[in-house]
């Protein structure tokens, strides 16, 4: 499971960097030219090219950030592999929810 997780951890943080590398693009270009948010969600909502950036950005984040706590919490607690497992994929479940729920809201489908 170790090797698994290991690789699995390693090629959602290469699907991850050009996401990452766009994002902070994005958010030196909109501090530089004064963008608020509205500014910025007038821009982006119901784009289909946005929402599916940010839908894969999610999807990478909500399984490459869980496995790595998931190291810390064997590595630096007394938890064991089991326990910390439950707790990460309990932390990956509700960082999918927020974030695909952000998503909708990017869409225009939600408030």
């Amino acid at each position: 499971m170790e090797r698994g997780l290991f690789a699995l951890q390693r090629l959602s943080a290469m699907a991850m960097a050009p996401f990452v590398l766009v994002h902070l693009g994005l958010i030196l270009y909109a501090a530089r030219t004064d963008l608020t948010a509205q500014d910025i969600l007038a821009r982006t909502r119901g784009s289909g090219g946005w929402i599916a950036f940010y839908t894969l950005f999610v999807l990478s984040l909500s399984i490459h950030v869980p496995i790595g706590l998931r190291c810390i919490l064997i590595e630096w607690t007394h938890l064991g592999r089991r326990a910390a497992s439950v707790l990460c994929l309990v932390f990956a479940l509700a960082l999918l929810f927020m974030g695909l729920r952000a998503v909708v809201a990017l869409g225009g489908l939600a408030a």
